[in-house]
């Protein structure tokens, strides 16, 4: 074989090598097949005591356009992710489908989504195809993770009613942003920088025994596939917290 054209051979295997690495690096954004399940008794909202620990908060997030996840709700890691979700049969269901947030666990046989009554309607075209697909209870979908967008809203922590000032912390973190995950938070005194690594209690609830005194500043690592970025916001917990208080970090994080 002539050695330019092994040469013009090599070159083209390489190329179609990094023409299918490119497409497996962009495929974050393909849809996965699967099926998806409403619950029977949500009209609007959802569940005021998902296993995500946002309470009432958790049932008007998103306008009540929220799901509980089998397999993607991830020991509590997938809470607070946002998934654009959309039914497969073109009689019935539009090409956009609905936009939903995890807000807490559940599963069904082979289901990865049970979505409030609302979401679920969103995927139809009209309220009739809407009351059909209630009327079918599972339907098959495709769904893929998608960028959460609060334009208006800061990340913010509310301090669970089970802390107890100054020796017990805990709380739950609102409005994730973006496509990554929150996998990791620490607090920090302001004074020397010593930080020190919470426990996630469950879902998006964070906890630590004798939390420093003082201001505390927050860091949240933000993980996906491909990179890891520590996260710091404007704003510090005060160092007069309280249980039950809501307070704004100043910080959005859109990536």
């Amino acid at each position: 074989m002539d050695i330019s054209f092994r040469a013009i051979l090599l070159l083209l295997a390489t190329l179609l090598l990094l023409q299918t690495l490119s497409s497996a690096k962009t495929c974050s954004d393909c849809f996965v097949s699967s099926k998806a399940a409403h619950y029977p008794n949500s009209d609007v909202q959802g569940s005021e005591i998902g296993a995500c620990g946002f309470g009432s908060f958790g049932a008007t997030l998103n306008n009540g356009d929220v799901s509980a996840a089998s397999e993607l709700y991830r020991n509590g890691v997938g809470c607070g992710a946002c998934y654009q979700v959309r039914c497969t049969n073109k009689y019935y269901c539009t090409d956009t489908g609905v936009n939903v947030i995890i807000t807490d666990q559940g599963s069904g046989p082979q289901t990865d989504f049970i979505l409030t009554r609302r979401a679920f309607s969103r995927m139809a075209q009209t309220k009739d195809a809407a009351a059909c697909l209630l009327a079918l209870g599972v339907v098959d979908i495709e769904y893929r993770r998608v960028s959460c967008s609060y334009p208006d809203k800061n990340i913010t922590i509310k301090i669970d009613e089970n802390s107890n000032y100054p020796h017990y912390l805990a709380f739950v973190i609102r409005y994730q942003q973006g496509k990554k995950d929150i996998t990791a938070v620490q607090l920090c005194e302001t004074q020397n920088f010593v930080c020190k690594l919470l426990d996630r209690s469950y879902g998006a609830v964070w906890t630590t025994t004798s939390p420093a005194r003082g201001p505390l500043i927050l860091r949240m690592l933000f993980s996906d596939d491909d990179d890891e970025t520590w996260v710091v916001p404007i704003n510090n917990i005060p160092q007069d917290w309280k249980p039950g208080a809501t307070y704004d970090m100043g910080v959005q994080v859109n990536k």
